[in-house]
């Protein structure tokens, strides 16, 4: 079998064909931890904005609920009033007919012919009695239901007005919050998006989970003083270096946050300014 004859020219094109690629994974996967932790430092950015509004957003809606709770409290008053009138006016109708039927029992009482029918009469003509002073006596009650409720309506009403005062002025706030930092958030939103761009869909699935389980929202650190930025665990010499090799994606053994070194923090300071 011939041997192989080693060609000097062809080997030295190979090599520099895999210095070539391997060059350009390196650089794709810095542009990769680039485009994270410049991503991170928007996002930091866009997290102080909602700090600065607070909690006006979720006072404002709590205010809205409040106000809407009443306003249906007031209906209800208003509805019970209804019905507190409505069983008023029937009973002064059945009243009116209890007074025409003692008036008929009464004509009838002056043509009794002995004690017994008068007798009989007469209780018919209590028992009318009886039904009106329960009517009277309901009808009372009613109105007094009907004062109450009005009283209810009335304070329900003064309580909105201090809380629609109150809405107003933190709308207000949060307005002129809004308007103040709102072209700072519209460029900070699109450099996100911009970001987005450069990062693979697992390392941003990756990135958006730790965020979303980190307190600080920091899912890309640096190194600071030999340890992670995110949770301060020591970080050995041999994992700083590969970390500063710029090879691969590298995250923290403790906090699983990413971890990049000064360089990629410079040059994503720099990509922000941009």
């Amino acid at each position: 079998m011939p041997k192989k004859v080693a060609n000097p020219e062809v080997d030295e094109q190979v090599n520099v064909e895999v210095a070539h690629q391997m060059l350009d994974v390196d650089i794709a996967v810095e542009r990769r931890l680039v485009a994270l932790y410049t991503l991170q430092l928007v996002d930091s950015e866009i997290d102080k904005i909602q700090i600065i509004r607070g909690e006006l957003p979720q006072a404002i809606q709590d205010l809205e609920d409040e106000l809407a709770g009443l306003n249906t409290r007031i209906e209800k008053f208003k509805n019970d009033i209804a019905d507190q009138n409505e069983n008023i006016t029937k009973r002064n109708n059945e009243i009116v007919d209890h007074e025409a039927m003692i008036k008929k029992y009464e004509k009838q009482q002056e043509n009794v012919r002995n004690n017994r029918e008068y007798e009989a009469i007469n209780k018919e003509i209590e028992f009318q009695n009886l039904e009106i002073q329960l009517c009277q006596r309901k009808n009372r009650d009613a109105s007094n239901k009907i004062k109450e409720l009005e009283q209810h309506i009335e304070a329900a009403e003064l309580l909105i007005e201090g809380r629609q005062s109150d809405l107003n002025a933190k709308k207000e706030e949060l307005d002129s919050i809004i308007e103040e930092t709102k072209k700072d958030e519209v460029r900070l939103t699109e450099k996100s998006a911009e970001m987005e761009q450069f990062i693979d869909e697992r390392y941003l699935t990756a990135y958006k989970r730790i965020r979303r389980s980190a307190r600080n929202g920091l899912a890309v650190v640096t190194i600071d003083r030999d340890a992670c930025g995110g949770c301060f665990s020591k970080i050995p010499p041999q994992r700083q270096s590969e970390i500063k090799m710029h090879k691969k994606v590298i995250v923290c053994e403790h906090c699983g946050r990413i971890v990049v070194d000064n360089d990629i923090s410079c040059k994503a300071h720099e990509q922000l300014e941009k």
